[in-house]
């Protein structure tokens, strides 16, 4: 049985690590970490990596006739016992260099740029939106992949086309819209609005798109309760909203010029206990019935 210790580090995000496991395969681990405001916090939510794991791979699945991905398996005995349950071995991919944002509803950094243009990356959008509105359609909103620590940049298509093509720039948004509305729908199924998600794309050697990384998680997605949702104002949330709610309130007392301060333990029950409410919303299963995910 290998250990974690018999793969090199390939790469280090924010809160997963990528694992040489041979020449087609990778390791991807996720870790119990959680990010805000470009900072990795010093305190962690527990279960977070099992839980965002087992939520990939129930999306991989669901999505699998609809757009390839890089999933191997979550159980397969190259996965080290000591991080099994949070793991998965996938595909080594030629990663695309632009992180996919679709948007259904106005919400986020997205909000912010239209209060300031009237657009989105670049898309136009009606006159007079409040936050939380619905788009006539989703759009596709791209961005520039930023450094650990730095702000992804929010790009237009054409910068994409500049960056990969326009064939696979095309290729790139007709995609990320098409899971986009297939995983919106699910979730209107069980309840939830999926306002916008961030999707990572890889290349198989002959070219096709693969969709990669986490997927539809509530650290790549923002998900709402469809129940008493109100446009024109902030919706409650099942992502990590929550977490940077309280960095911004007079109870953290943090002026943003140092790193945030560690998250009180009632902040740290109530992230978990969103994490785990989208989980078994999303899935239809209960999340210890997912120890081995």
């Amino acid at each position: 049985m290998p250990t974690l210790a018999d793969y090199p580090l390939l790469a280090s995000g924010k809160v997963r690590h990528l694992y040489t496991v041979d020449d087609d395969h990778l390791l991807l681990v996720a870790s119990n970490r959680i990010s805000a405001f470009d900072y990795v916090l010093a305190t962690e939510i527990p279960d977070k990596g099992r839980m965002l794991t087992a939520m990939s791979v129930f999306w991989f699945e669901l999505l699998g006739d609809l757009a390839p991905n890089h999933l191997v398996s979550a159980t397969d005995p190259r996965i080290p016992a000591e991080v099994r349950g949070r793991a998965l071995l996938v595909r080594r991919l030629s990663m695309v260099t632009v992180e996919c944002v679709a948007r259904g509803y106005l919400a986020g950094s997205g909000l912010l740029e239209y209060r300031r243009t009237g657009t989105i990356c670049g898309v136009p959008l009606p006159h007079g939106l409040g936050e939380a509105d619905r788009f006539p359609s989703p759009i596709f909103t791209p961005a520039a992949k930023g450094e650990l620590g730095a702000h992804d940049e929010n790009i237009t298509f054409e910068d994409v086309v500049a960056d990969v093509g326009r064939d696979v720039a095309e290729r790139l948004r007709e995609a990320t819209l098409l899971v986009y509305q297939r995983a919106a729908a699910h979730a209107a199924d069980v309840g939830l609005i999926l306002a916008d998600t961030k999707f990572e794309f890889g290349q198989a050697p002959d070219g096709t798109l693969v969709l990669a990384d986490e997927v539809l998680t509530p650290d790549s997605s923002r998900y709402w309760p469809a129940a008493g949702y109100v446009p024109g104002r902030a919706q409650p949330s099942f992502d990590k909203q929550y977490v940077r709610d309280w960095l911004l309130s007079p109870a953290a007392d943090w002026d943003r010029a140092a790193p945030p301060p560690p998250l009180p333990p009632d902040v740290v029950e109530n992230t978990r206990a969103r994490y785990v409410t989208a989980y078994e919303r999303i899935t239809g299963r209960r999340f210890v019935d997912r120890v081995d995910a």
